[in-house]
Formats: structure tokens, sequence, C-alpha cells
């Protein structure tokens, strides 16, 4: 790593979006070959920072250098003419063609001004072998799973001749051993000679893959730190600008009685695609973790339990009412509600309000013909504001331009405004920073103390022991069994999770 001349680097980096900064000063540098992480708190300036590199957001004030050039890209486009290519947490890629077309797509190849459909394959099939894909270049893109998306979308970034690459939040949707396949490929890339921006949540992971950390906090440098002199406590503190007592979770509410109440009961369910006979007991003031690999049908079997993917066979009762729902608005008139895995597209609507998101499903459950009074509307949505401390505190802010925490916070307003008797969370805590992990997992608890049952799918193992009381194990689509939390650690629920079901026959 030569440490006389970063590879890119921004001084004195300012942004802003009115009269707020949404980066202020910052100063980043990144060395050829190697990999550098960014961190801070959901609204640091992290998306900011990254935009302000790859050309989608100009800058207000200071300088960016490539190659110990001054530069300044007016679009993506020209950063990526530059060599510098991104992989964000949303797939922007196109599902509906094949996946070599996704991989070539605005530089295909030509021969006498057609497509060259078998070069274009073939450099396809080059670059996804190098990502240890053994998948077929024609085949549809949307056929393939979330997990191969994202390395598909990786694949194109890597198929130009890129200098720097930025991979925001790669590994949300990958599996363990999916992870360290991408983490092969980086310390390929970084052998190269490769600049790495990698900005994740999983602390695990940079360290694990990072050689050093640049900490912001409210869109100011905080500072430059090599990981491996960086204990993780610091590291925490840095972004949060609290001390680790100020961290302390209480996630999980005291246990429910001894002689629980059933709040929803599942037999012999199953649901296409993924669930195949599985039986689930959540009962009244319970969070129910639930565990399982990628594509154990964690995600299949939140669906099928809220009513929006129907179930081929089996029963479903709440509180005891033996009506399986028949959809969504089913099952909310049952007291079921559901958040998707998908925060943004399937959850939050960006284009409106605070206000807007937190009165949408209460207002749609009413029916066009009785609206709720706009007075009433700014109250209920305060009330909620105050409740779950989203910040900023402004009811008419587009939901969009909140932090992915406070969006997150957003979203469980809108659900509990509801007045539910069963949540069902799936991912609620992906893409968030730390601090804001720790407030939806407190919040969490305290529904639950209050009565709320709550299924909560989480893909790490630590987070669901820390809320659940008890955890369902799920494989291969089947629920395998249902454990309390303090008979399980980190590793035996991961050897459980993982299991070869033959091993259970």
């Amino acid at each position: 790593m030569d440490e006389a001349r970063p590879l890119l680097q921004l001084s004195g980096a300012t942004v802003r979006f009115g009269v707020d900064a949404a980066i202020d000063g910052v100063d980043f540098r990144l060395f050829p070959g190697e990999v550098h992480s960014l961190m801070g708190e959901n609204g640091a300036g992290k998306s900011t920072l990254i935009k302000a590199i790859t050309g989608a957001l100009p800058l207000d004030a200071g300088v960016l250098t490539l190659a110990g050039e001054v530069v300044r890209f007016t679009s993506p486009h020209d950063a990526q003419a530059a060599g510098i290519s991104t992989v964000y947490q949303e797939i922007d890629l196109l599902p509906n063609v094949s996946v070599a077309e996704n991989i070539a797509l605005g530089r295909e190849p030509r021969v006498a001004g057609m497509i060259d459909w078998r070069r274009m394959r073939r450099e396809a099939h080059e670059v996804l072998s190098d990502l240890g894909l053994d998948i077929d270049p024609g085949s549809r893109l949307g056929t393939h799973s979330l997990a191969v998306q994202q390395l598909v979308a990786i694949a194109r970034a890597i198929s130009t001749d890129v200098r720097v690459l930025v991979l925001d939040e790669p590994t949300s949707s990958l599996d363990l051993d999916e992870v360290a396949e991408l983490f092969r490929v980086i310390r390929d890339l970084k052998q190269r000679g490769v600049a790495i921006l990698f900005v994740s949540h999983f602390l695990d992971q940079v360290y694990e893959i990072c050689d050093r950390v640049t900490v912001l906090r409210d869109g100011r440098f905080i500072g430059e730190y090599l990981t491996r002199e960086l204990l993780r406590i610091d590291l925490v503190q840095a972004m949060l600008g609290r001390t680790a007592t100020a961290l302390a979770t209480t996630a999980r509410a005291d246990d429910p009685s001894e002689t629980p109440r059933p709040a929803l009961t599942a037999r012999g369910v199953t649901a296409s695609p993924g669930i195949r006979d599985a039986d689930l007991d959540l009962n009244e003031g319970e969070v129910l973790g639930v565990a399982g690999l990628l594509g154990s049908g964690r995600t299949e079997l939140a669906r099928a339990l809220a009513g929006i993917d129907r179930v081929d066979s089996g029963v479903i009762r709440i509180e005891g009412t033996g009506t399986t729902p028949s959809g969504p608005r089913s099952a909310i008139s049952l007291g079921v509600v559901y958040s998707s895995e998908n925060r943004r597209t399937e959850g939050i609507i960006s284009e409106l309000s605070v206000l807007e998101n937190i009165t949408l499903a209460l207002q749609a459950d009413r029916g066009m013909l009785r609206r709720i009074p706009p007075a009433r509307q700014r109250e209920l949505a305060a009330s909620w504001v105050e409740a779950l401390d989203i910040r900023p505190p402004d009811l008419d802010r587009p939901a969009g331009t909140l932090s992915g925490g406070n969006q997150q916070k957003v979203l469980l307003a809108r659900l509990l405004a509801l007045s539910p008797r069963v949540l069902v969370l799936d991912e609620p805590t992906r893409g968030i920073d730390v601090g804001a992990k720790v407030e939806i997992q407190n919040l969490v608890g305290e529904m639950a103390a209050n009565g709320l049952s709550v299924m909560f799918i989480s893909a790490e193992l630590e987070e669901v022991l820390r809320v659940g009381h008890r955890v369902a194990i799920l494989r291969d689509g089947r629920i395998v069994d249902t454990l309390p939390s303090e008979s399980l650690t980190v590793d035996s629920l991961l050897a459980l999770v993982a299991r070869p079901e033959e091993l259970d026959e």
C-alpha cells in the first residue's frame, strides 16, 4: 500500500441540501490495494459521501482527486468512465433480461453494429467464474435468488477496468457461504491493486475484511483508523458519540406467564413457494425469533402468516379463531400486520411525508368515505413520532429523506396505529446502524411487555437470541424445532439451522 499517495482523496468535502450540510468539510482517502470501511450512524453522511465520490451529487465545496489529478464528475457515467464502480444495497439491475445482458448493459460487445451475443455470454461466464458462480449467463436474472442477483451486480461492477470499487451494504442479502465467497473475490481484487470502499453495519465483517476505517458523525469527519489498532467498543463510541453504557439493550421483555395464551397458531401450513407442513405457536406478549439460513423459507413463512401469499393447506388461527387469513386485508382485520424485509420497495413510500406514511394504513382500513380529519392525522402522527423518537420530528418531511433506522420507525408507527395483536417483522434492523438497531430491538421488547405478540425474523443469530423469548428453527421450509433462547448460544443455534435434514430422520 503506497501511504504517500492515495488513489482517491476528498479534501474539505461539503454537500448541502438547502441550508443543511449533509457532509461538512469531510476528508477521506483511499489507497490502492486496500479495503476501507466508511462507518457511522444512519444520517452520518455515508451515502452522501459515496454519491459525491461517484458523481451522483456535486460538491458544494472541497476537492476530489483521482490518482493525483483533480476531477469533477457531473454524473455517475463520468465516474464509471474514470474507473469508479458502485454496487448499492438496493439492486438496480433488470430482472426481466438475462444475466449476461445485465453484466454488459450499456457496453454490449458489437459486430457490424449488432450485439455479439456469443461474446457477451462468454465474457459474462468468465466474470461470473471469478465470483465462483456457476449459473447460465443466458438465464433470466429474475429467476435467481436475491443473493445471486447481488453477486451479479458485483460481477457487473468488476467486469470493467475498475480502479475503485464501492460496495454499499453488499452482504445484506447473502448467507455465510456467499459472504465468504464475496470476501475471497474482494481479497483477489485487493491483490490486483483495486481500492475498495466497503460500507457495512456488520462489525464482524468490517474487522474481517477491512484494513482501515473512516468514521463520520452528523456529517463531519471524526477520524481515520487502522482496523487492527481500533477496539470495537472504541469504534462504536466514535460512531455514536456515546459511551458503551448508553448502548445497553433491554430488548427482551420479561418472559410471558408460565401459562401462555396463544395469539397465533399455525398447523400443517404449506404455502408455495417454500413452506412445507409448518407448525408454529406465538403466545401473547412473546417475541418469537425465527432463525434459518438464506433460502430456508423465513420470508415465505412470514408472508403466509400475514395473508400476503396464499396458503395451500393447513390452518392459521388468530386468538383461537379458525379463520385462515385470505389476504392482507383479512389478516389486518384479525389483528395481524406485516413489515417486509424490503423496506424501501414494500414499506416506506419515499415521496410521501412522515405524516402521510404513518396514517396511510389506518386511512386505508377505514376506507376513503371515512376520512381522518387533518387535525386528527397530525395529532396521531405526532404522538407516534414522539413515542418512537423519530428524528427529525418533522411530520411534513418526505419519509425517503430519513435515515434507514428512522424509516423503519415510521413503518412501525404505521403498523402500530392499527392496534394489532400480532406483529410480523421480517429483518427490521437490516441496513441500519448499531445505535438505531438497539433502539428498534428495545422497542420490540417494550411492545411485547405491553402484550403485543411479535414474530422477529433476522439473519443475525445473535440478534434473534437477544430479542426473542423462544426461537423457531427453520430449515428447508419446515419448522424443525422451537427452543427457549436462554438454552442456546450463537454457535449451537448455527449448528441447528445448518444441520442437514437427513440427520433429523
